[in-house]
C-alpha cells in the first residue's frame, strides 16, 4: 500500500457509506491494535545524541513505525536507537536511505548544525514530513530556503525548540497582551554556553586516530573536504563555524523564542557586537577566526509589533557572563533560571517579566511589578508526556496533513521557526564580521568591520558593509550545495 493510500484509508473506507461491512481493527488484531495502514513510517537522520530522543518520542511509544535509521557511527549513541527499533533498516547516508526506503513519510533530523539544512532540502524535495533540530539551519540563507520549501512542497514541519510547545508560555503571553508590564523596550538574554572547548585554536588533523566505525566523509558533508580531525565528533563540533553555531545555536532557540513568540517580533533592524578575547601573549589578542569566541555580547533592534507597540532592543551574552541584577527583583533571588546561569529579563514600562531557559528545564516564569504587585509560575513542572509532546505533535499534524489544524497548531513550524532562527544566526553575522580585518595603508591588520550592521530581512542583505553578507551563506562542498 502507498503512503497515500494509507493516510486515507480509514477516512475513504468510512465514505463508502453503510452497505460496506467493515471489521473492525480491534477484533482483526486484538484489543490496542493498531494497523499499519494508520502508522507513518518514519526515519532518523542522525540516530545518537539528541537523535535518540528525537525518534523514540516520534515513534510514540511504537505507535508510529520506525523503518529506518541513519548514522555517520552506529558504535557510539546511536545504538541505542539501533536497540529501540531493531526492525529499522540502517544508512550512513541519508541520500541513500531517502532514495531506497520510498516508503518514508516524515524524518527527524539531529546532525550537528551543518547538516541540517541540506538533509532537510533532501527530504523535503521528496515530499518527507521533516523535524529538525535547532537551529533549523546552519546560516541564514538555508532557513530563508526551508521556510519557503516548505509551503512549496506542502510538507509538515517542526524545529527542535520544545519549550516552544511549553503551556507555561502561556502565562508569559498572558503578562504580554493584558498589558500588565506595558510596551517592552528591552528584553536581556544570557547563557552560561559555552560548556565546550571554544575561542581556542582547532586541533590538528590526525587521520591515524580516526574511528575505523566513523564515516568521517559523510560526517563533513557540505563541509570543505580536510583528513580526520579529533574532539570534533560527537559533540565538540560546537565552536567551529564550519560544523556548529556556537552557544547561539545551541540555546538561542531555546531563550530568544521566549521574546520572539510573546511579542510577535519580525526581522531585527540591526545587529552589533563585542567578543572577549584571551591574551597568551602581551599586547596582541589570540586569533582564530575557524572558531567561536569564549564569551560575545550582541545588541539586536526591532521595530514595534503589533503585539509590543513600542521599538525593543535585545542584548544577547554568552560565556556566562549575566545582565546585572534589576533593583525590582530581591537581591537574593535567582533572576532567569537557578543560579541565573541562563535566561530572559523583559523590560517593560510597568514590571518586569522574568524566565528560564526554556528547554525541558522549568521555565520558571515571574511578573515583578512596579507596584509591589508580583506573580510567579510554578518553580518546578510536571511534563504529561516526553518534551511537551513536541515530536508527537509534529506526528499527529504529519498524519493530519499540510494546513490542518494540527499543522497549524504546531507551536515552531517553520513558518514561525524560520524567521526566528534567522534572528538568531543574525547574532553569529555579527560575531565573524567582527573578526574580519585586513592590512591597512600602513601594513597593520585593521578590524575594518568593527560597526552597526542594518539588515534589510527581506533581502537578506546587510546594506552598510557588503563583506558582512559572506556569512548569510556559506561555501559548499562539491556535491553538498543547495
Amino acid at each position: 500500500m502507498s503512503k497515500s493510500s494509507r493516510r486515507s484509508f480509514v477516512k475513504k473506507s468510512a465514505a463508502l457509506g453503510a452497505g460496506v461491512f467493515i471489521v473492525p481493527r480491534n477484533v482483526l488484531g486484538g484489543s490496542g491494535f493498531i494497523s499499519p495502514s494508520d502508522q507513518l513510517n518514519l526515519a532518523a537522520i542522525g540516530s545518537g545524541g539528541k537523535g535518540i530522543s528525537d525518534i523514540f518520542n516520534a515513534s510514540v511509544n511504537g505507535r508510529e513505525r520506525v523503518s529506518a535509521l541513519c548514522d555517520v557511527d552506529f558504535s557510539g549513541s546511536a545504538k541505542r536507537s539501533v536497540n529501540s527499533f531493531p526492525k529499522a533498516k540502517l544508512y550512513s547516508d541519508y541520500r541513500e536511505m531517502l532514495d531506497k526506503e520510498k516508503d518514508i513519510d516524515a524524518v527527524t533530523i539531529s546532525t550537528p548544525d551543518h547538516v541540517h539544512g541540506p538533509a532537510a532540502v533532501f527530504a523535503m524535495q521528496r515530499k518527507k514530513h521533516v523535524y529538525v533540530q535547532k537551529p533549523i539551519t546552519h546560516n541564514i540563507r538555508e532557513a530563508r530556503i526551508l521556510t519557503e520549501m516548505a509551503r512549496k512542497q506542502k510538507v509538515v514541519t517542526q524545529m527542535g525548540n520544545q519549550g516552544g510547545s511549553n503551556p507555561l508560555l502561556k502565562m508569559v503571553q498572558g503578562w504580554v497582551d493584558s498589558g500588565k508590564v506595558g510596551k517592552i523596550s528591552e528584553v536581556k538574554v544570557w547563557t552560561n554556553r559555552p560548556v565546550w572547548p571554544q575561542g581556542i585554536k582547532m586541533p590538528s588533523p590526525d587521520s591515524k586516530s580516526k574511528p575505523e566505525s566513523l564515516n568521517w566523509d559523510l560526517w563533513l558533508g557540505p563541509a570543505s573536504m580536510k583528513p580526520y580531525t579529533p574532539n570534533l565528533h560527537p559533540f565538540n563540533w560546537r565552536g567551529w563555524w564550519e560544523y556548529g553555531t556556537g552557544a547561539l545555536g545551541d540555546v538561542g532557540c531555546h531563550l530568544i523564542d521566549i521574546p520572539f513568540r510573546t511579542l510577535g517580533l519580525k526581522y531585527p533592524k540591526d545587529a552589533e557586537c563585542s567578543v572577549g578575547s584571551v591574551y597568551t601573549k602581551m599586547w596582541s589578542a589570540d586569533y582564530y577566526p575557524e572558531g567561536c569566541p569564549p564569551s560575545s555580547l550582541i545588541t539586536i533592534n526591532f521595530d514595534a509589533t503589533e503585539k509590543n507597540k513600542t521599538p525593543m532592543q535585545m542584548t544577547w551574552t554568552d560565556g556566562g557572563i549575566r545582565p546585572p541584577h534589576p533593583d525590582i527583583i530581591p537581591p537574593n533571588d535567582d533572576i532567569g533560571g537557578p543560579n541565573s546561569l541562563n535566561g530572559v529579563l523583559m523590560i517593560g514600562e510597568k514590571g518586569i517579566i522574568s524566565t528560564n531557559i526554556n528547554d525541558s528545564s522549568p521555565l520558571t516564569p515571574k511578573l515583578y511589578l512596579y507596584n509591589g504587585e508580583t506573580e510567579f509560575g510554578p518553580e518546578t513542572e510536571k511534563m504529561s508526556e516526553p518534551e511537551y509532546g513536541h515530536q508527537r505533535k509534529w506526528v499527529d499534524a504529519c498524519k493530519a496533513g499540510f494546513n490542518s489544524d494540527e499543522h497549524l497548531n504546531l507551536t515552531s513550524s517553520f513558518d514561525y521557526a524560520g524567521p526566528m532562527t534567522e534572528t538568531v544566526l543574525m547574532g553569529n553575522l555579527a560575531i565573524r564580521s567582527y573578526m574580519l580585518r585586513r592590512k591597512n595603508s600602513k601594513g597593520n591588520m585593521d578590524f575594518f568591520a568593527r560597526k552597526k550592521l542594518l539588515w534589510d530581512g527581506d533581502n537578506m542583505k546587510i546594506t552598510n558593509l557588503e563583506e558582512a553578507n559572506q556569512f548569510v551563506t556559506r561555501k559548499y562542498r562539491t556535491g553538498w550545495e543547495i
